[in-house]
């Protein structure tokens, strides 16, 4: 923990250990990345992976936020989940429950062509397990075209809200309801593409999302 990582609003909701940290990353595949572009800050959303200690994200050879990261700036990257909405008596108090996780340092590119497979795997198995074994894998062509940056989850911290909300001592005695409306995120029926050949079954990596 230092300067950067530290909770500070509210730091009773902080949290340092590796595990708590690894396990919030694990249950999404989406971040934000934060950067400083051109002199401006940017925040750009993107798929990411995560492997041991190590965050791995790809894009465009083209894209600006691939480019820059590949120079070894600083970056600033944040997974959260929403698990429910705190509902309180006063406007003031109202909150939500959350897991999140923020993350600062330096991307690096990866190059060798086996590591970079093998970590675009990684990438494609924290959106869906098992859909990588079932798909054509890049070309060339591809490849060339696509960045790999990983970075090291060194300087991270989480943060997490639980329970009902927190009202002032005379606002209990108020006829308003308050309490938790829990929120679940899951995957509903897969939609066709209107171009798949007849014959081709739902696959195992998309039957397995229900069967969890």
């Amino acid at each position: 923990m230092d300067k950067k990582t530290k909770v500070k609003r509210v730091p009773k909701r902080g949290h340092y250990d590796q595990e708590t940290i690894f396990n919030i990353l694990d249950k999404a595949f989406l971040c934000h990345v934060g950067f400083i572009h051109e002199g401006y800050p940017v925040v750009i959303p993107t798929l990411y992976g995560r492997k041991d200690d190590i965050l791995f994200l790809h894009g465009s050879a083209a894209s600006r936020m691939m480019k820059d990261l590949a120079n070894g700036i600083d970056v600033s990257i944040c997974v959260s989940l929403v698990n429910g909405l705190v509902l309180a008596r006063s406007a003031f108090h109202h909150s939500m429950n959350y897991e999140s996780v923020v993350l600062f340092g330096k991307a690096e590119m990866v190059e060798d062509p086996e590591a970079k497979m093998a970590g675009l795997k990684v990438v494609s198995d924290q959106v869906l397990k098992g859909r990588w074994e079932e798909v054509r894998l890049p070309n060339e062509k591809e490849m060339k075209a696509t960045t790999l940056l990983q970075i090291q989850i060194k300087e991270a911290s989480a943060k997490i809200r639980t329970g009902p909300p927190g009202d002032d001592k005379e606002d209990y005695e108020l006829d308003i309801w308050a309490g938790v409306v829990p929120v679940k995120h899951k995957f509903l029926p897969a939609e066709v593409d209107p171009l798949l050949k007849a014959g081709i079954n739902l696959p195992d990596s998309v039957k397995n999302l229900f069967n969890e």
